[in-house]
């Protein structure tokens, strides 16, 4: 089955991310809207993503497509393709989601296995949401779904015969480069590595694409990274270490979501640490947490607990409480797993 499939006779299709959308989120909602709007040139495509930052933003084809403001003219989209999570996370793109003829969800996260649309290409296995889309514009997937069993099994087809070009690839590389931590998380399988190695052929220059989204920091990122080291607290006989960025502190570096990427990934990097909690504040008792984990937590359950979601490794949530009963709890689930073991992935 293909995404032109599941959407044929669509003359308007919204497609939306998480909010604070990673490299996986944009990547793979641009790259769905540009592969789209080049197969069905006659039908509306509207992007609905927040603010993604300067070094996604310059390298990401097709941000023309997105809706900013989250506004638009259309009250009810024939399709709208909700990527990268599932739909509580849609922000203000929720409603339109909902409000929807088909609701398509795309997605590779533990916590939304069963998908939240009429059709669903869930594989929780998959490096990432661009994996995935690639997976649909090939054919190489099976949608489920009510809406699902009248889609026709089609046969699976090269890139070039589906229509990928160059900005589709460049867009869908950018994400599965990000959620696999440039290929050395343990998300990168051997049918990963090879879409990698087929999307490289479209000739970007992906040396670059490395180089400026996922190695480069701006000097406000070095900052805030080098406070949150320096606040950062070992718990748990060492084994889990945590940090918390208070609103002062973002506020006095000016700091946006965006700067605060790779911070919890960079403390579990410390030896003998195998969890690390990010906690950046919202506001007075609000915070925004970033779990990761080297296989020994499962931190996508320890999210759930607290109304989030994610994967074994990585996982997030926000969380109205004060700072430190936020550890406290979130220790006790962490100390049970490290005392009991995690089942194995």
């Amino acid at each position: 089955m293909r995404i032109l499939d599941a959407v044929a006779g669509c003359t308007s299709i919204g497609i939306g991310g998480h909010i604070r959308p990673d490299g996986d989120c944009a990547g793979s909602c641009l790259a769905m809207g540009l592969y789209l709007r080049k197969l069905m040139p006659d039908a509306r495509i509207d992007v609905f993503l927040g603010d993604m930052g300067e070094a996604l933003s310059r390298n990401l084809a097709g941000t023309d497509l997105i809706c900013l403001d989250y506004e638009t003219d259309v009250k009810e989209y024939d399709a709208f393709i909700c990527m990268d999570c599932e739909e509580s996370r849609l922000g203000d793109a929720r409603d339109y989601f909902r409000t929807a003829k088909r609701r398509i969800n795309i997605d590779h996260h533990i916590s939304n296995s069963d998908g939240c649309g009429s059709i669903n290409y869930v594989r929780p296995e998959a490096s990432s949401a661009c994996e995935l889309a690639f997976e649909t514009m090939t054919g190489s997937c099976v949608f489920t779904g009510p809406d699902a069993d009248g889609l026709p099994e089609g046969e699976s087809c090269l890139p070039q015969a589906a229509g990928i070009d160059e900005p589709v690839a460049r867009n869908l590389y950018i994400g599965m480069m990000t959620d696999t931590g440039i290929f050395s998380y343990s998300n990168t399988s051997k049918k990963t590595m090879e879409i990698a190695g087929t999307l490289m052929e479209y000739g970007f220059d992906f040396t670059r694409l490395v180089r400026e989204i996922f190695q480069e920091k701006t000097y406000t990122q070095q900052q805030i990274m080098g406070r949150a080291l320096l606040e950062s607290v070992r718990i748990l006989d060492g084994k889990c270490i945590f940090c918390v960025l208070n609103r002062k502190t973002l506020d006095f570096f000016k700091a946006t979501n965006a700067d605060l990427e790779g911070i919890a990934n960079q403390l579990l990097l410390t030896e003998g640490v195998v969890c690390s909690i990010f906690l950046s504040q919202i506001s007075p008792l609000t915070y925004k947490i970033s779990l990761r984990s080297n296989g020994e937590v499962n931190v996508a359950s320890i999210a759930e607990a607290f109304g989030g979601g994610g994967h074994t490794r990585a996982a997030g949530c926000t969380v109205n409480a004060q700072w430190h009963d936020i550890v406290n709890n979130m220790t006790k689930y962490i100390a049970i797993q490290l005392e009991q073991g995690v089942q194995p992935e």
